[in-house]
């Protein structure tokens, strides 16, 4: 392991990537990434894999997928048995203020500015611009863009953020949006995305 990678703990690692489907006959795999740090997937990087140690030992992306040769991982049918698996790795650094880990969003409780509850962070969606918080609660589902003039605070440690209702922003039944691909994270499984 490079010096400067942090030391792996199950308790605090977090899900840097999903693998998908195998590419060519050699091993590699398809892996979405769920990670604002896409070098961790460089080639020399450790990943860990139902706890334990992989080495990359190849990686190229395409698109917003990137193809991983995993040491250890040396045949389609090796590669296949891997599909819907997480790769792990240790959380990275606190992020810059005003950023947050995936991990730290969901669940949160959603206040409107006068202290009403609105519901509960379930999932969030990365449309390219910005991300979108999907809150849901007793009136339905509400899709809330991750911009300022929305979301005015975020506090972690006080489990809730405050937003502004703009105009427009209206509860919905819980099935009335597409899901992104990106499958929903729970707290057992914390994303290295930030938001």
């Amino acid at each position: 392991m490079p010096p400067d990678t942090p030391e792996f703990d199950p308790q605090s690692a977090v899900c840097v990537g999903r693998i998908g489907a195998p590419h060519g006959l050699r091993g590699e795999v398809n892996v979405e990434p769920l990670t604002d740090f896409p070098e961790r997937f460089d080639s020399g990087s450790r990943l860990w894999l139902d706890g334990a140690p992989r080495l990359v030992q190849g990686s190229r992306w395409r698109g917003r997928q990137v193809l991983l040769k995993l040491e250890g991982v040396d045949s389609r049918t090796e590669a296949e048995a891997l599909r819907g698996k997480e790769l792990m790795a240790p959380q990275a650094q606190p992020l810059a203020a005003g950023r947050y880990y995936l991990h730290d969003v969901l669940g949160l409780r959603v206040e409107d500015e006068a202290g009403a509850l609105l519901g509960r962070i379930e999932d969030v969606l990365s449309t390219g611009a910005n991300d979108v918080y999907v809150v849901r609660g007793e009136r339905g589902e509400l899709l809330l863009p991750a911009i300022e003039d929305v979301v005015r605070e975020v506090d972690v440690a006080g489990g809730r953020i405050v937003v502004a209702l703009l105009p427009g922003l209206e509860f919905t039944k819980a099935a009335a949006h597409k899901r992104s691909r990106r499958a929903p994270r729970t707290k057992s499984s914390a994303s290295d995305a930030g938001v």
